[in-house]
């Protein structure tokens, strides 16, 4: 697509510089005031347009009479394969971007001028919508720290709130705080799918989910144990032990992710609750009264028995990393597996499922339940471990007359239920 990578500091770097294009509309304002006094050795000067995928041809010839590395094109793109592939979207405008050496000054404006004139030139023709030009500095040194701007302080649901360790944070009356330190695993709260996981738990903390279990074998004084597959970062299971949770187990299968997922816990003091370790379901370390699995749709559809098989009876999955179009095929394989379906939450393209298992095992759900909890036996199902019998009836019958399962067939926060 027409123009050489360009030369300036995203390619000395090896990072490419984020900043905000004005619309592509006519009548938008171009943005080209820069500090002349700020050039100098070491500072380049990025130009950007946002232009119809028909006029980047254009626009490239035009920004590459200034800028000796030539242009680069980012192309408009939509998201695939779950939300991990991307496919260049010809409907969605393109961004040109060019770099100019900040070392003459005089020259720097005199080429912004041009190419603001060139430009307007182009837009009069009207054939293809072309955005107004747009300038900002970037120096070279900050490069090696500029990645940090781009994690902000942020406020998950009411209470959470997720705080990079390089940032300060004035915690407010009933803040729920994590300390992150987003390294090299997925994990940061700034995407969709994390986001949801969160709003999810904190949602069953309310509740008082995690301040009580069901499992057996509890390591603090009867609170939940949770356990968070394809732990990455962390957050997920850092959260549970936050909101209460008495034992978390994370897994990954990837080393760095366990690493990631070992500091976070040091940073938030969360060692003798926290433990984690490379692997996956099952775990042999079950049953949890809480399974969080933040991956993908087709590993969720894949795993969904052995997600099942590390729960208590009463036990909740919260699944997230669903692209909308493939939640029909999570639900299928949740339903098959022997759960029932909870509430539904959404952010963008993404979707996030509650799963219970009300029976046993991986056993299918009958659609009459007997309201007492138990099986046609007289006793309490479960997950093939042992659990004190009348404290499971007790138990199962409170969230089966009104509890935490009646309520998760009212309508979800956003409108409805899987």
């Amino acid at each position: 697509m027409g123009g050489n990578p360009a030369v300036g500091p995203a390619t000395r770097n090896g990072a490419t510089p984020v900043t905000a294009t004005g619309p592509l509309a006519a009548g938008a304002a171009a943005d080209t005031s820069i500090d002349i006094r700020a050039l100098g050795p070491g500072v380049w000067v990025e130009l950007s347009v946002v232009a119809d995928i028909e006029a980047v041809e254009a626009v490239s010839e035009i920004l590459t009479r200034f800028a000796p590395g030539g242009t680069s094109i980012e192309p408009g793109f939509g998201l695939t394969d779950e939300g991990l592939g991307a496919v260049i979207d010809p409907t969605r405008p393109a961004t040109v971007r060019a770099y100019l050496p900040g070392l003459d000054p005089a020259g720097v404006e005199a080429a912004i001028a041009e190419a603001t004139t060139a430009l307007g030139h182009l837009q009069a023709f009207g054939l293809r919508p072309i955005g107004e030009l747009q300038a900002v500095l970037v120096h070279e040194a900050d490069w090696a720290e500029a990645w940090k701007s781009h994690f902000p302080v942020l406020r998950v649901g009411r209470r959470m709130v997720i705080r990079p360790t390089w940032r300060r944070h004035r915690r407010l009356p009933g803040d729920v705080v994590l300390s992150l330190d987003p390294g090299m695993a997925f994990g940061t709260g700034l995407h969709p799918t994390t986001r949801l996981c969160l709003a999810a738990l904190e949602t069953l903390a309310d509740e008082g989910l995690l301040a009580r279990g069901l499992a057996r074998g509890l390591a603090r004084g009867g609170n939940a144990r949770v356990i968070d597959v394809g732990c990455g970062s962390g957050i997920l299971a850092i959260a549970a032990g936050k909101l209460g949770a008495g034992e978390i187990l994370g897994v990954d299968t990837d080393p760095i992710a366990v690493e990631s997922t070992l500091a976070n816990a040091r940073l938030n003091r969360l060692t003798r609750r926290l433990r984690v370790h490379r692997g996956s379901v099952p775990s042999g370390e079950g049953p949890f009264d809480i399974v969080l699995a933040n991956l993908i749709a087709s590993l969720l559809v894949q795993v969904a028995g052995p997600l099942r098989d590390e729960l208590a009876a009463g036990g909740r999955i919260l699944a997230s990393g669903i692209f909308r179009d493939r939640e029909g095929d999570v639900a299928a394989a949740f339903t098959a597996a022997g759960l029932r379906p909870g509430r539904r939450w959404a952010e963008e393209d993404w979707v996030a499922l509650e799963a219970i298992a009300v029976q046993g095992r991986a056993a299918p759900i009958s659609p009459r339940v007997d309201p007492r909890g138990v099986a046609s036996s007289g006793r309490p199902r479960c997950t093939g471990r042992p659990l004190r019998e009348e404290w499971t009836r007790r138990h199962l019958t409170s969230l089966l007359r009104g509890g935490a399962l009646a309520r998760s067939e009212e309508e979800s926060p956003s409108g409805s239920r899987w």
